[in-house]
């Protein structure tokens, strides 16, 4: 479906777009004013948890909470694949460490000084 836009040029109706930005109102993937770099708000406590559905049985070890900003994420993420020896990715601020590493994260976290907690089952 083609964007439609009123008069004064916002956005009325899209649903290829996804999350658009607040300050340049282009999808936060295609942002062109680098206003997605801020760090979500969380609430002090960083949440590990695995994660199974969607990916054909394997599991993945989830760690979300973290108020950083992309760059800080990035290099803590490649610092905890390093010690877990796996892979891993970041989607939507949650960094994702393939396989169940809960425990050899959370020692990791904590030595990093943040309050870590394991949800989940």
């Amino acid at each position: 479906m083609a964007k439609k836009k009123d008069k004064e040029g916002g956005l009325v109706y899209s649903t290829d777009g996804g999350r658009l930005c607040p300050a340049c109102g282009h999808p936060t993937g295609n942002c062109s004013c680098g206003g997605n770099k801020c760090a979500p708000k969380g609430d002090g406590i960083i949440r590990i948890s695995r994660e199974t559905k969607g990916r054909k049985g394997s599991g993945v070890s989830l760690i979300s909470g973290l108020s950083l900003d992309t760059d800080a994420l990035k290099k803590l993420a490649k610092e905890l694949k390093q010690k877990c020896g796996s892979g891993g990715s970041i989607k939507n601020g949650v960094i994702e460490i393939q396989g169940d590493h809960r425990e050899v994260l959370k020692l990791e976290i904590e030595k990093q000084g943040f309050k870590v907690k394991l949800a989940g089952g």
